[in-house]
């Protein structure tokens, strides 16, 4: 009977996942984005091309958008189209979307070491460094710890 239950629920969350997914949709159209996200994209990346957008339908949380750029960023918009993360691969993120004062404590604590990507968080900001380096800033841009790979 055990092993019966648990079959039944590992069915049903697989088909539940499944069906998930079908509210998904993909395009390459600026346009399906938020008004936020597509002047976001304009300021701070003007020249890049959109390679593919993946629109997040959920059942219980509002919809998100996941846009790769041709170059290879990566950038993951909220429903109301502010960006929540960006990676940039190696290339640094632009300066506008990193606080100043981060920003200035990384250029004398980084090591010459450049902002790869960014990540916004309820308790403030995760950043990445292009030698591999995590730091973590409070809601104030205080300088919190390093990242362990095991915390990302």
């Amino acid at each position: 009977m055990k092993k019966l239950l648990t079959l039944l629920l590992v069915v049903t969350l697989t088909a539940g996942m499944a069906h998930a997914s079908i509210f998904d949709k993909y395009t390459f159209k600026r346009e399906d984005l938020p008004e936020a996200a597509r002047e976001m994209l304009d300021e701070y990346f003007p020249k890049a091309t959109v390679n593919l957008i993946k629109v997040d339908r959920h059942l219980l949380k509002k919809t998100d958008y996941d846009v790769t750029l041709l170059n290879g960023t990566r950038i993951e918009f909220s429903n109301a189209g502010k960006w929540q993360s960006v990676d940039c691969k190696k290339r640094a993120v632009p300066e506008g979307l990193v606080p100043k004062t981060i920003r200035n404590y990384v250029s004398k604590n980084g090591n010459g070491a450049k902002i790869v990507s960014i990540k916004k968080k309820l308790s403030g900001y995760e950043i990445g460094l292009s030698d591999g380096i995590g730091m973590s800033f409070n809601l104030l841009y205080q300088f919190k710890g390093f990242i362990t790979e095991s915390e990302e």
